[in-house]
């Protein structure tokens, strides 16, 4: 007699195959190299959501808080491909005919335009444009992350909210508004990690690696200097503050690291001033350079209520809130006043923690000092004097605008919110809760949203399609009417979609052109260009007679000038083209979408 087989229930302590594969699906999610990459895949998913404006054609996109800056960064992104082709990058003819302009007074970010010249040269300075905006968020905070989990050993979630924190701070979106060498910080967690290296070398007496931890440094700081000057030198003043902060706190340790961390200190300063000995001196010293800043450190500091209202970049922020910046692209200290009271409280509950007391400590002097040399309170001077008072007038410090020192204190905030998160996960009471919570709660307020943008003109045919060439050798000099200037530098894109292969006369740049040879935004103009300008404004043709011509003359043959173009859709288009005509002695050629005055050399 056959009898049917039967299956065998299910041993429950054996996994089936679903529970086998969900285990392992668990443990491979586990492994820090995973969990690493999906903390980066969530920073770049925030900063595409942030920069989202911009796309997906970022060639007729504008971020419309700072339009006028997008404009001078992308023509950055297009003349520093000219470094591939022999320019040095470091005072360029491209602007300013036939003075030039000097690319290291101007806070240009020679390491991003270099990294991202094949991205430039292929697809536009525009596209370029849009991804450093949301590649410096991105990279940024995925650097933080990487110092924090890696190099000071915390727990992956809380390095996550510390370094989302850096990265997507207020002042980091607020910059983001075309201020690339403000918001380009991911590699000054470079830099601290290099510090943190010599510092344990230094404590180890291991002179190896002191050595190569100096050339980490020195590498590093050569690298930020050419991708912004000015959060190098911010970065520098946080860390002075919090190392001597640290050190006095921990005065036994830091006399036995002291004689190895000078000499690694010693080996990375000399190498880096030799290296940026000459680029310093073009900066300071060289041609069309600038000692000092055109911005009056009265006017761009901090102010107090600003420190503890909200952006209005930030989701808890209101349009009101501006009127406490100088700009939609200076929003430095706007922290809110929740954060502010956690971090005080944190500070209280974490003061025997040297870190926490160095930060803490450094935090409160950058901060007074991005109040500047004067006291404001909701817009009104309050005739108090600060220290800051003392800085102004100094050489090369005053190029830093005072509010910027606010910039600095996002990362020593973080700190102590990373210390906060990291002692209440080792609590077994109310705290280990309570912390992050409150975390949280001062964090969400300050979420970003989207960079505002809108939609701009298109390029003139007669630049995108390579018409211009028709009149302008490689290198020469096109006089677009009307020229450039800092509240209007629109065609400055024009040189940008070309690559930068025709220089401009004046434009959008700081100079020597302010009272004995001080700073200032630009450069007078000429009389054809003031000329011009006011047919611009008005509409009015004023009456063209031999004077008039002999200056246009004189003033073209001053800028070098090969080729005079009259753009499509320009405000009172008709009087300008009468004008030129009548200052040039020729109607003018129609080439493509443009009106074009060859000019005979």
């Amino acid at each position: 007699m056959r009898t049917t087989p039967t299956s065998r229930p299910a041993d429950p302590a054996l996994p089936t195959t679903s529970g086998r594969a969900m285990f392992q699906l668990r443990t491979w999610a586990r492994r820090p190299a995973v969990v690493d990459l999906g903390v980066a895949l969530l920073f770049l998913a925030a900063a595409v959501w942030v920069g989202q404006g911009l796309w997906p054609d970022p060639t007729t996109r504008e971020l419309i808080l700072n339009p006028e800056d997008q404009i001078l960064i992308e023509w950055f992104f297009a003349v520093d491909v000219q470094v591939l082709f022999g320019d040095q990058g470091l005072v360029t003819d491209r602007l300013n005919a036939p003075d030039g302009m000097n690319m290291l007074a101007n806070a240009t970010s020679l390491t991003l335009g270099l990294l991202l010249a094949p991205v430039t040269l292929t697809a536009g300075a525009p596209v370029s444009f849009a991804i450093a905006t949301i590649g410096n968020l991105a990279a940024t905070a995925i650097a933080w992350y990487l110092l924090f989990s890696r190099t000071l050993g915390a727990h992956r979630l809380a390095a996550a909210v510390a370094a989302g924190f850096c990265g997507f701070a207020p002042a980091m979106i607020s910059h983001s508004n075309s201020h690339w060498h403000m918001s380009s910080q991911w590699l000054v967690p470079a830099i601290a990690w290099s510090v943190i290296r010599l510092t344990r070398a230094a404590e180890q007496r291991d002179h190896r690696r002191i050595l190569t931890s100096a050339l980490w440094l020195a590498g590093l700081v050569i690298a930020q200097y050419f991708l912004g000057a000015e959060v190098l030198y911010l970065a520098a003043v946080a860390f002075a503050l919090f190392s001597i902060g640290y050190a006095v706190l921990r005065l036994g340790w830091a006399r036995k690291i002291l004689p190895g961390f000078l000499t690694g200190m010693a080996v990375a300063t000399g190498l880096a001033t030799a290296a940026l000995a000459y680029p310093i001196w073009v900066q300071l010293a060289g041609p069309v350079s600038v000692a000092d800043g055109p911005f009056d450190p009265y006017y761009y500091s901090a102010d107090l209520a600003s420190w503890t209202n909200f952006s209005p970049l930030s989701i808890a922020g209101s349009d009101s809130a501006a009127a406490l910046a100088t700009g939609p692209a200076e929003y430095n200290a706007f922290l809110g006043w929740p954060l502010l009271l956690a971090a005080v409280a944190g500070v209280i509950w974490l003061r025997d923690n040297p870190l926490v007391l160095a930060a803490a400590g450094a935090s409160a002097i950058l901060a007074v000092l991005s109040l500047g040399p004067e006291l404001i309170m909701y817009q009104t001077r309050m005739q108090i004097p600060l220290p800051y008072v003392a800085l102004v007038d100094t050489p090369v410090i005053d190029g830093a605008l005072p509010q910027r020192y606010a910039v600095a204190v996002v990362p020593l905030l973080a700190l102590i919110l990373l210390v906060g998160l990291e002692r209440a996960r080792r609590q077994t009471d109310w705290q280990r809760y309570a912390v992050p919570v409150v975390a949280a709660a001062v964090l969400l307020p300050l979420l970003p949203t989207p960079l505002p943008a809108g939609d701009r003109d298109p390029v003139p045919q007669f630049i995108s399609e390579g018409h211009w060439r028709e009149c302008v050798s490689p290198g020469g000099v096109l006089v677009p009417v009307p020229l450039p200037t800092p509240p209007e530098p629109e065609p400055m894109r024009w040189a940008a979609a070309a690559n930068a292969e025709f220089g401009l006369p004046e434009g959008f740049f700081i100079g020597p052109y302010g009272a004995g040879g001080t700073a200032s935004m630009g450069t007078a103009k000429r009389t054809t260009s003031a000329l011009l300008a006011e047919v611009a404004a008005t509409g009015a043709a004023p009456e063209i007679g031999r004077e008039q011509r002999a200056h246009a003359q004189a003033d073209l043959a001053y800028w070098n000038a090969e080729c005079v173009v009259l753009g499509p859709g320009q405000q009172h288009e008709t009087a300008l083209r009468d004008t030129l005509a009548a200052l040039l002695n020729a109607p003018g050629q129609r080439i493509a979408d443009a009106w074009v005055w060859p000019v005979a050399r």
